[in-house]
């Protein structure tokens, strides 16, 4: 985890109060392949890239003190591609797994993963599971990486637990609050997400954290992921810190 100092620098040099800062940042990872496309380049040299914005984002969150961000790495519904992406996809996150346990020890990030585990090859299931046991003392940002995920499914999958629980008499069905249906989903004990930002220009959510974000504040930017960098970061924290959040109130 950053320093005092370091926090206080770049906070300070983005003219960015810590109080005006997001404790959760969401994020649709989109454009890998539309980038790579333009570059000439096989689709899956984007996703490659990708992983470097990865990088850059996990430790600008660090380095801001922000409390967790959310990566939507793989849809339930991406299992549609060709399977030689997917299988790419799959080494790519493996090698990701391995390869910045030393960057997410050395800056104290704790690793979760939201999603279905049942459809990922053993390889990664393993290779995840180190990585997690690994980072889960760490006092940092959390990396929330969103892997076979799908709000929908995510919901479902919480309505079946409640229902379990009210049918073994563990829960009475009149006490079922919001609180209860956040406790069963994917991201229970992380904080609602606060801004949601999606790469590649698409106006749209894609199935992603569909109860979590319903006050978050969105900003689209027509950059590809690959692409995206650090300077646009601060502009999506900027915008986001000079937002009215009114939460159906007044101010």
């Amino acid at each position: 985890m950053a320093d005092t100092t370091s926090l206080t620098s770049l906070a300070a040099q983005w003219g960015l109060p810590t109080a005006s800062l997001p404790r959760h940042v969401a994020i649709i990872m989109d454009g890998n392949g539309r980038w790579a496309e333009r570059q000439g380049r096989p689709r899956i040299e984007g996703h490659r890239h990708g992983v470097r914005t990865v990088r850059m984002v996990s430790e600008t969150c660090t380095q801001l003190d922000i409390e967790a961000v959310t990566l939507y790495c793989l849809s339930s519904e991406n299992w549609k591609r060709p399977p030689a992406e997917l299988d790419f996809l799959m080494h790519l996150l493996e090698q990701y797994l391995i390869e910045e346990r030393r960057l997410i020890m050395e800056q104290g990030i704790r690793l979760k993963v939201i999603g279905r585990r049942d459809r990922l090859p053993a390889n990664v299931l393993a290779e995840m599971d180190k990585t997690l046991a690994m980072s889960q003392d760490n006092p940092g940002t959390q990396l929330v990486l969103a892997i076979d995920y799908g709000g929908r499914d995510e919901i479902t999958r919480a309505i079946r637990k409640l229902a379990s629980r009210v049918a073994s008499g563990q829960l009475d069905v009149e006490a079922i609050s919001e609180q209860t249906v956040a406790d069963a989903l994917d991201t229970s004990g992380l904080p609602e997400p606060d801004l949601l930002i999606r790469t590649g220009g698409d106006m749209r959510i894609s199935n992603y954290l569909l109860w979590q974000i319903s006050y978050a504040e969105i900003w689209v930017t027509e950059r590809c992921w690959p692409e995206f960098s650090q300077a646009e970061f601060r502009q999506a924290l900027t915008e986001y810190a000079q937002r009215d959040r009114r939460f159906g109130g007044l101010n």
